[in-house]
């Protein structure tokens, strides 16, 4: 049983509705905590992506985040391209990471033609595997912050890539949100925490190493559960010497489990 644990999430209160709901199912406290903010390129992203898909010709365009559907897509309407964009897109085979990303493009009136059961570039990759995609071209709009991975892996398997940076992140500015979480922190009253990508956690040392010596805090983390999303948060945990447990589906709700499961042995 988890009645009565705090645990922290490395989003904002807005995207941690999921998180906030299961907690509360369990008799938890979620403590949303907005560790990165989204810097866009402004509105000549839509301009860059159109004229990418003019010139490149792809054969699939793949979604690796809502984030980046949203921006994408809801900068189109600021700009009354919002047509243009619909029409480039379906003309290329749609491929999603997971089901977040398929509903954010279901919502813009796009038909997902592929999702794989994996939700992350790994899975991308099998996907792709599958439908012997050697030979084809792929774009990708996403974060200026994403590692190359999925790029060189598509590369490998015989996929030409385009990859067209919408945004980059920062540590988010406002930290007066934080506050609780500093608290209960001190105190040694948090059980655990999800860090849900490489970014946040970025993010997360950004901000908390502006109140707390690294020893200090490398010391609380140590007495806490830490959960990370997918194998690539992970790896930028170990950078900050973080033990953590990977969570076994690469989503909010799987990372939950796994926290679930570490704070019922603990």
């Amino acid at each position: 049983m988890i009645n009565g644990k705090k645990i922290a999430i490395t989003r904002s209160k807005d995207d941690a509705a999921e998180f906030i709901e299961l907690t509360e199912k369990n008799n938890a406290q979620a403590i949303p905590l907005p560790t990165i903010e989204l810097v866009s390129k402004g509105e000549r992203i839509v301009d860059e992506f159109l004229e990418s898909i003019k010139t490149y010709n792809p054969d699939y365009s793949v979604f690796m985040s809502s984030k980046a559907v949203k921006l994408l897509f809801n900068t189109a309407k600021q700009t009354q391209k919002l047509e243009k964009l619909q029409l480039a897109v379906a003309n290329t085979m749609v491929m999603s990471v997971g089901p977040k990303t398929t509903l954010a493009l279901e919502n813009e009136g796009i038909k997902v033609n592929y999702q794989p059961t994996t939700y992350s570039s790994v899975g991308v990759g099998e996907e792709f595997t599958k439908i012997h995609a050697v030979g084809k071209k792929v774009i990708v709009p996403r974060s200026g912050a994403s590692t190359p991975f999925l790029k060189e892996l598509l590369n490998k398997i015989g996929i030409d890539v385009l990859e067209i940076h919408l945004y980059d992140v920062c540590a988010f500015r406002d930290t007066t949100q934080w506050n609780e979480f500093r608290e209960l922190f001190s105190k040694g009253e948090v059980d655990g925490i999800i860090f849900t990508s490489a970014s946040s956690v970025r993010g997360f040392f950004e901000i908390m190493s502006k109140d707390y010596e690294e020893k200090t805090l490398l010391d609380n983390l140590e007495n806490l559960s830490v959960v990370s999303i997918g194998p690539f948060t992970s790896d930028e945990l170990k950078k900050f010497k973080i033990k953590n447990i990977v969570a076994e589906v690469h989503t909010v709700a799987g990372a939950f489990d796994s926290m679930k499961s570490t704070l019922t042995v603990a």
